[in-house]
């Protein structure tokens, strides 16, 4: 581990605080480390190896499409891409899909799918994208500039011009603003991960629909990592009886290879003209083909178990010493603790679970298919370190 610590810290941009583990192999829910010890994975791989390590019908779709072509540029046809765009616009009612890499990558583009539509439909003033405080949409520089926290902002100035960020939970703050800036967009997640954990309130999201419709605004909502099952729902914005304009998406939908999505509706599903956008790895056929072994098993009684589990983890947690309050939706957990978030992580992996954080809570994001006995098992050792 020594060896690979200094050629890493050699080699490798220091843009990660790592933990003092190397990941040799896994299985399903269960990551082992050069030493042959076992850890119980409650974060998988932050929200991206939906059903685990090694899934054998995601490897197997993978596998196959090796065998065919593994990348033919957006140039040509190829069906993985496609199948992936009709099974998504079918089960979300959406229109049309690019694809991309990553999520940061979708959330560009809808971005870009906001200015340009409202562009042509009220004129080049309005380009204005507001997004709310606290959150998170990625790391390049128009991304950074629409997250709403100022922190991530601070070395990287200047950034995009264009965004405005307003407090969560506030529609009247929301509607000023909007108009007061000449909007083009709106940009939310249901649930702000990297922000904490922090699940928005049902009538503010539906009144942002609202007004959105009203005004010709273009409706986003970011579900990079609440999407693809992760909140008991296909996308999060089910949970809220609501109709996006756009819909981007990333992490779980790939399995574990790199995919970003960005889905259009109605409004804007014509928004852009060949040569408007692009992305080199964009529809990938590999990536397509295992988001296709993702997207295909997320069925209503798949979803109906991502909510029993995490409801199983809610009711275990908020009765446990030590434990504050227990947020989230299905198996997307947010855990204010007593003692510092850091210390309870810490005390996890050396007791073989390995957690996240989100601000000052501990942040749980297992394989949507964790088993009951290992999910189990890992909440007694979550609650052994929340007490202890």
């Amino acid at each position: 581990m020594g060896k690979l610590m200094d050629m890493d810290n050699t080699y490798v941009a220091h843009t990660y605080g790592r933990f003092p583990i190397e990941i040799k192999s896994g299985i399903g829910s269960l990551l082992t480390d050069e030493n042959g010890k076992e850890y119980i994975d409650m974060g998988s791989g932050i929200g991206v190896t939906a059903f685990g390590i090694g899934d054998d019908k995601w490897k197997d779709a993978v596998i196959e499409q090796l065998g065919k072509v593994q990348h033919t540029s957006n140039l040509y046809y190829t069906d993985p891409c496609a199948i992936l765009a009709k099974m998504l616009c079918e089960r979300t009612g959406m229109k049309k899909i690019f694809f991309g890499n990553s999520g940061a990558e979708a959330n560009e583009c809808a971005i870009k799918a906001a200015r340009k539509y409202a562009s042509m439909k009220k004129g080049a003033e309005y380009f204005t994208i507001i997004t709310l405080k606290n959150s998170f949409h990625g790391r390049t520089l128009t991304t950074l500039a629409a997250t709403g926290q100022e922190h991530y902002h601070e070395l990287y100035q200047p950034l995009t011009p264009g965004f405005v960020h307003v407090q969560p939970g506030d529609i009247e703050e929301f509607k000023k603003t909007a108009i007061e800036s000449k909007a083009a967009g709106v940009l939310i997640e249901v649930i702000q991960g990297e922000g904490g954990v922090n699940v928005m309130d049902r009538d503010y999201v539906k009144g942002i629909e609202e007004f959105c419709k009203k005004n010709d605004i273009v409706f986003m909502v970011d579900e990079v990592q609440t999407g693809n099952g992760r909140t008991g729902k296909f996308y999060g914005y089910m949970n809220y009886d609501v109709n996006p304009d756009v819909v981007t998406t990333a992490k779980g939908i790939g399995g574990g290879l790199p995919i970003g999505l960005c889905m259009l509706g109605e409004k804007v599903k014509d928004v852009f003209e060949p040569g408007d956008h692009g992305s080199t790895f964009g529809g990938n056929p590999v990536c397509c083909a295992g988001a296709i072994s993702i997207v295909e098993r997320i069925d209503d009684d798949f979803l109906d178990s991502v909510n029993k589990k995490g409801q199983y983890i809610k009711d275990e947690l908020k009765k446990a010493a030590g434990v504050e309050d227990v947020v989230g939706l299905g198996l997307m957990i947010g855990i204010k603790t007593s003692k510092p978030a850091s210390e309870v992580v810490k005390k996890c992996m050396e007791n073989g679970v390995l957690c996240l954080t989100a601000k000052d809570k501990v942040r749980l994001l297992p394989a949507l298919n964790i088993p009951q006995e290992l999910l189990a098992k890992a909440v007694e050792i979550i609650k052994e370190a929340c007490a202890n």
